[in-house]
């Protein structure tokens, strides 16, 4: 997991304090609670609370931008409430209760979401909760109420044996996949176990441990359901755009007659009782950079401590100012980057520090570097300018955060568990921005100098030496491969037999579809500058947020081998300070509009965006120009970025899905071709590009003839000509001959290729060919036709079979890509190590039968989710984006999503079986698998393409 991913989700959540809440007037059967407006808050969501007989929360927020709903049940269970030997169990009800219930059938949810338009119901378990959740047209509201109140109350006679033996084997791939073939995958364990003692809930992984999972049995399993999944331990949030009244009536209606269950006591805050500095290194298989992990004990969620601690976190490192970023990034040259933040739970927290280093590099010496940047803090502390910057960005955070339905939704449930109210986001805010200069040092003083710490050094194989000195090696469980799978296959029966629980009405009868919604296309405007730029825009005024994005034409194409990741190496310098801002300086202007502004390269694209506050939108752009016209070229910044991608790319080279990418593309490609060296470029290359290439580059392709600039928000047209009238002046046009590599012919015949990761828990597939150009007449009615196949989630054979039906995966997916150029066919998943040809074979029968075996009832269900999804098309931000890039870059018009619902109309099973013939024929693609040689490689030979080829034979 991304540090700052992590950090950004504690940032959302502090900020979520900017949300203001009113409530509408109760009904009589509901006890509402409200809160006061803050005098000085312009924006606010409005909620309602109520609270069942059976102790049921609900709480309902109303949003009419797009016709849509979210719908989230929270249940106040996490890791934290289950026994050491019986870990893994709420994460294991994240999936059962997707699977069947009483009155949904098999399938469950996901069956129903495939046919109603549904985002895909999903789910997700942390240390304290675990919640459910799905943004559907608000058409189907009401049953989205009735199938969220079957999970509840008529759902744990359906799990038998079979069932968990299956999904048993889900989650361990789950594990595999995330945990065991990652790099650095091991170290949350291995915290988790010297941070906490044995007896805490903290001591072990949301995901448990594969042997405890393997020795859950059924009543243990429907023990802890029992205990846990009542109506007194849940908060159901309803947001969106619904009738409250008729919504409450719902409600009442499928929940009130489950029964409440047993009180629940809370869990009492427990602290670590860390007394001394523990260090523990480890060898990891996949792992290409030393990595310095260092954890402090800190506090609970909403602690008066833990806003300072965030605040903290960002002013040791989120800047280039910051002394983590100083010392260790700057002038050590001993990482790329730093990562400080602050995490809290609901009984205890921590304060994590992580980086990792350049190849090589000692972590002593990566230790010594820290305590030099504390020391710095120490001394000279911060300026008020900093502490400005940190909680500028909290705003933007914040409206981030709420820019979907289901984003709102997630955090009112969160408050109202954890804070007992969803009005706590008031007070949260005021206790983020009310923090002090001295509360931030004493925080420091008091959880970080001098306090003791669980230290991990995670470094290469057979590279020990470069962990901390005095480590003592961590105690991690590695599952055994062996060759095959025999011994953890499984049946499931056609039907299940169970009791089923009364009702004082018939919940088997699926409730009827509301009125049918009415998608809005958003208005487009349009205009081009006088320096050949074209400009589009979509105005939106429902946060006071802007994102664009301006993109240049031609990326990676316009490199040479030789010298790739020229454009890349541009980008990462043009952000990196301008000819009058050092570094430092653009980076604190940025921060302190609460913007972000960002820049990269792609294989066919150059681009720059960003998102900020819309009152600070023009100060924004001035940046943008700034750093677009008046580049840098700081010769050690430069260097600084070469050595980052360096670093990146030796990572890439143990990194399972990495490597599938990577040799996937030149598979597609050949080696000949551009296309086939991915956009950062290669260890070669990167060393080979000089200053003057990004000049180069700079001066010959970085032109407004093959830009176009998007933008969407709360900013009208003439504010956006206006913003870029320096640029429009400035910014010279010039010609730019694109490139055309042409494309490589369809496979004559199939051919196995293998990459050799030895130990590898999991087999990466890429299975494929280069199909389809997006502007080509075929391309949309192959994405309808790849919906039944493997585009749909939980409603795909693939999935069905490879997961559902066998559990060899947590996920496999098909889909094309494209842009102007032919894109890929690709089917892409993690299998179990020893089914590696089992899940090949299975892939393989499932597209040679799949034309033949197409439905009605399939085209039928292809049909309901096309169309009742376009209800949900435009809701955020990034998918308004898309719309104006499918404009821009191929001159379509706004209405074409339109016309692609009347192809979805039109399709008929024989239009499927001649898509699915002429672009999923498995007898002529590319059949990819990075994994374990030893073990799985000859057993490939079984699969009818010939002989496999290796793709790394050992020297």
């Amino acid at each position: 997991m991304n540090p700052k991913s992590l950090f950004k989700i504690s940032c959302v959540a502090a900020a979520v304090g900017l949300l203001a809440s009113c409530s509408q007037t109760p009904t009589a059967k509901t006890k509402a609670t409200t809160a006061t407006v803050a005098e000085d808050t312009a924006f606010s969501v409005n909620y309602e609370k109520f609270t069942l007989n059976n102790g049921l929360e609900v709480v309902l927020h109303q949003d009419h931008s797009d016709p849509i709903t979210a719908v989230a049940l929270t249940f106040h269970v996490g890791s934290a409430r289950e026994l050491e030997g019986r870990t893994g169990f709420a994460h294991l009800f994240e999936h059962l209760l997707f699977l069947e219930s009483e009155n949904l059938g098999k399938g469950g949810l996901d069956k129903m979401s495939s046919r109603i338009g549904g985002s895909g119901a999903n789910g997700s378990t942390s240390r304290d909760r675990t919640n459910y959740f799905q943004t559907v047209p608000n058409d189907a509201l009401e049953k989205m109420i009735w199938a969220e109140a079957d999970k509840l109350g008529y759902f744990i006679n359906t799990v038998t044996d079979a069932v968990l033996a299956k999904e048993k084997q889900v989650v361990k791939n789950e594990k595999r996949q995330g945990v065991d073939n990652q790099p650095y995958g091991h170290a949350r364990y291995v915290i988790g176990k010297n941070l906490y003692p044995e007896s805490h809930p903290y001591n072990w992984q949301v995901i448990g441990s594969l042997e405890d999972l393997q020795n859950a049995t059924l009543q243990d399993v429907k023990d802890f359901y029992n205990k846990w999944y009542v109506p007194n331990n849940a908060t159901l949030v309803i947001a969106g755009d619904f009738d409250p009244q008729q919504a409450k009536a719902w409600v009442h209606k499928y929940f009130d007659e489950i029964p409440r269950g047993d009180d629940i006591k809370p869990l009492e805050e427990r602290p670590s009782d860390l007394e001394e500095i523990k260090k523990r290194f480890y060898e990891d298989n996949f792992a290409r950079l030393p990595e310095l992990r260092m954890v402090w004990p800190g506090v609970a969620n909403f602690e008066d401590d833990a806003y300072a601690l965030q605040i903290l976190g960002e002013l040791l490192a989120g800047s280039k100012e910051s002394p983590l970023q100083k010392v260790l990034v700057d002038e050590k040259e001993l990482t790329s980057d730093v990562y400080f933040y602050n995490s809290t739970s609901e009984i205890a927290g921590e304060v994590n520090l992580i980086t990792r280093a350049y190849p090589g590099t000692d972590l002593d010496d990566v230790q010594a570097a820290v305590n030099e940047a504390f020391a710095r803090f120490e001394k000279d502390g911060f300026s008020d300018d900093e502490l400005k910057r940190v909680k500028a960005g909290l705003e933007t955070e914040f409206y981030n955060g709420l820019s979907d339905v289901l984003g709102k939704a997630f955090q009112l449930a969160q408050y109202n568990i954890f804070a007992g109210d969803p009005g706590y986001i008031n007070e949260d805010l005021q206790k983020s921005l009310a923090v002090t200069r001295e509360d931030i040092m004493r925080v420091y003083n008091t959880y970080i100098k001098g306090q003791p710490f669980v230290a991990t050094s995670f470094v290469p194989k057979g590279e020990q030496e470069l962990a901390l000195a005095g480590s003592a090696p961590a105690q991690v469980e590695e599952e055994v491969i062996v060759a095959n799978g025999r011994g953890e296959d499984f049946e499931l029966p056609a039907e299940t037999e169970y009791a089923r629980t009364p009702s004082s009405f018939d919940r088997s009868v699926e409730p009827a579809y509301g009125k049918a919604p009415v998608p809005a296309i958003p208005d487009v405007w349009q205009t081009q500058l006088q320096n050949g730029m074209a400009v589009s825009g979509i105005n939106n005024t429902e946060l006071p947020l802007v994102e664009f994005a301006l993109t240049i034409k031609g990326g990676h194409l316009l490199e040479t081998a030789e010298k790739s990741g020229t454009a890349n190496l541009l980008a990462e310098l043009l952000t990196r300070g301008t000819a009058t801002k050092t570094p430092e300086q653009l980076q604190k202007a940025i921060d302190m509009l609460g913007a972000s502004i960002h820049a990269g390269a792609s294989s066919d694209s150059f681009t720059i965006s960003g998102t900020t506050l819309s009152h600070n939108y023009a100060e924004t752009m001035a940046l943008v120009t700034e750093l677009l016209l008046e580049p840098r070229w700081d010769v050690r910044e430069f260097e600084l970025a070469k050595q980052s991608t360096l670093s990146t790319l030796a990572q890439q080279k143990a990194e399972p899905n990495a490597i599938a990418s990577i040799e996937f593309m030149k598979l597609l490609y050949g080696e000949d071709s551009i296309l086939s060296i991915p956009a950062t470029g290669t260890e070669a290359s990167v060393n080979n590009v000089t200053m003057t290439d990004l000049k180069t580059y700079y001066e010959n392709y970085l032109t407004p003839s093959v830009a176009d600039f998007l933008i969407v928000g709360d900013v009208k047209q003439q504010q956006v000509t206006e913003s870029l009238t320096e640029l429009t002046a400035k910014w010279k046009a010039k010609q730019v001959a694109l490139p055309d590599f042409g494309t490589p012919a369809k496979p004559d015949a199939s051919k196995v290729y293998f990459y050799d990761v030895p130990g590898a828990k999991q087999s990466v597939l890429r299975f494929g060919y280069l199909a389809l150009a997006e502007t080509d007449a075929d391309f949309y009615p192959a994405t309808v036709m790849n919906y039944k196949l493997g585009g749909g989630g939980f409603a795909s054979r693939l999935t069905q079979a490879l997961r559902e039906g066998k559990g060899y995966t947590y996920g496999i997916r098909s889909g094309f890509q494209g842009s102007d150029r032919v894109g890929p066919f690709q089917i892409s998943s993690g299998v179990r190590t020893n089914v590696t040809y089992e899940s090949a074979a299975l892939v393989k029968e499932i597209l040679e039968d799949y034309p033949a075996s197409f439905t009605e009832e399939d085209l039928a269900n292809t049909k309901s989710f096309m169309e009742k999804s376009t209800a949900r098309q435009f809701e955020t931000y990034g998918a308004k984006l898309n719309l104006l890039e499918k404009v821009t870059d191929y001159g379509w018009e706004p209405g074409y999503v339109n016309q692609r619902l009347e192809t979805v109309k039109g399709m008929t099973v024989e239009e499927i079986k001649r898509l699915a013939n002429t672009y999923a024929d498995p007898e002529h693609m590319i059949w990819l698998v990075v994994g374990d040689a030893e073990t799985q490689l000859p057993r490939l030979n079984d699969l009818g393409f010939g002989e496999p080829v290796l793709l790394n034979p050992a020297e």
